[in-house]
């Protein structure tokens, strides 16, 4: 009674609880052009950002942006899959410039403009390879209203530490249903701290230390020139074309994220001792997913549970959690096992199967089938 007295109910949904934990965490403004699901992110931004500014398009939302990031703001927007599209350009623009900023993916299902009603898990096929040359753009995904809350400011955080455009993954499920939800169990969310170069020796945009992330200076400051280029460069933000010192410095993006992952990776890993078979699942899924274990193992079943949050770059601990088991069983909405075959490659894994859903969402029976097939 003492637990139910301290509860605090409210039905809500997870659009809420994203833009809240982003604002509560330093967002300064909200960006974006109106498209459905995430639709209610663009609404609930409008009453809660310091700033807002409605784009005439998703090009132009990403150009904006990029502007604001430069000035040192952090910029967020929420888009699904057509507009994600049309994003592509200026998302390699704002990875080359190293410029922080949320993009909140609110998965439907495709292809094209698909249904806008239907949720699915098919566009992360897409996030690996967005940018050009096959480079890494982080991808962290939300599993429940837990994750909508602290991932939001930690995919921010991620952002600033390695000054790059990150992915919040979602889906229509997650953002659209109401649900009766304790916010009392909501752990504070902090401004996250941003450092701003501030020596007095000439700042050099795209020098680096260990980390291999350089230190951020925003431009208008009256003490230091800056330069933000989105092509090949040299430390010193002068185009270089194909100079040794440029193209180390471009592979240097890729290197910073595989570095530093293990400060920004974040899973869940129900392993039951004894257990000879692992489920593997994201996103909307995961909820069916945990709740196939929880009957399983009301059955006698012993069988592990992961949830990758962190989705890419892809952890090393991932395989090594998976290579203790003789069975993996990955499950999640689309048709072809997206996040399968970026585990696996098309060839896959004999001991690796899939449970997948299209145009309908994975039910916790099919799941259950699955692994015992």
């Amino acid at each position: 009674m003492e637990t139910a007295a301290k509860e605090k109910r409210l039905i809500m949904d997870g659009s809420k609880l994203i833009v809240e934990s982003l604002v509560r965490s330093g967002g300064d403004v909200f960006i974006g052009y109106p498209i459905t699901p995430a639709n209610l992110l663009y609404s609930y931004s409008h009453e809660r950002f310091p700033i807002f500014f409605a784009a005439p398009d998703e090009i132009t939302t990403l150009q904006w942006m990029c502007g604001f990031a430069s000035t040192g703001k952090f910029p967020v927007t929420a888009t699904s899959f057509p507009g994600y599209a049309l994003m592509l350009e200026s998302v390699n623009m704002a990875y080359m410039m190293e410029l922080p900023m949320v993009i909140i993916l609110v998965q439907r299902l495709g292809p094209a403009t698909g249904s806008a009603t239907c949720g699915a898990q098919g566009d992360l096929s897409l996030l690996n390879g967005t940018i050009s040359g096959g480079f890494t753009l982080p991808v962290i995904s939300l599993s429940n209203m837990n994750d909508c809350w602290e991932l939001s400011s930690k995919a921010m955080k991620m952002a600033i530490d390695l000054r790059t455009p990150v992915i919040l993954l979602t889906s229509k499920e997650e953002i659209m249903t109401q649900a009766n939800f304790d916010i009392s169990q909501l752990a504070e969310i902090k401004t996250v701290k941003r450092k701003f170069y501030s020596g007095d020796s000439t700042y050099v945009p795209y020098k680096t230390g260990d980390s291999l992330v350089p230190e951020f200076l925003q431009v208008g400051n009256t003490k230091h020139q800056v330069r933000f280029t989105a092509s090949t460069h040299d430390q010193k933000g002068i185009i270089q074309n194909i100079a040794k010192e440029a193209i180390e410095n471009t592979k240097r993006l890729e290197y910073k994220h595989i570095k530093n992952l293990g400060e920004h990776l974040y899973y869940e890993y129900d392993a039951q001792e004894g257990a000879k078979t692992l489920l593997l699942s994201y996103g909307i899924t995961a909820s069916a997913s945990r709740e196939a274990i929880k009957l399983l193992r009301e059955q006698g079943k012993k069988v592990s549970l992961l949830i990758p949050k962190t989705l890419l770059p892809v952890a090393p601990k991932y395989f090594e959690i998976i290579d203790k088991y003789n069975k993996v069983v990955i499950a999640e909405e689309n048709l072809n096992g997206q996040y399968k075959k970026i585990l696996f490659g098309e060839r896959g894994d004999k001991k690796v199967t899939g449970v997948n859903g299209f145009a309908e969402m994975i039910t916790p029976r099919k799941i259950i089938d699955g692994v015992l097939s």
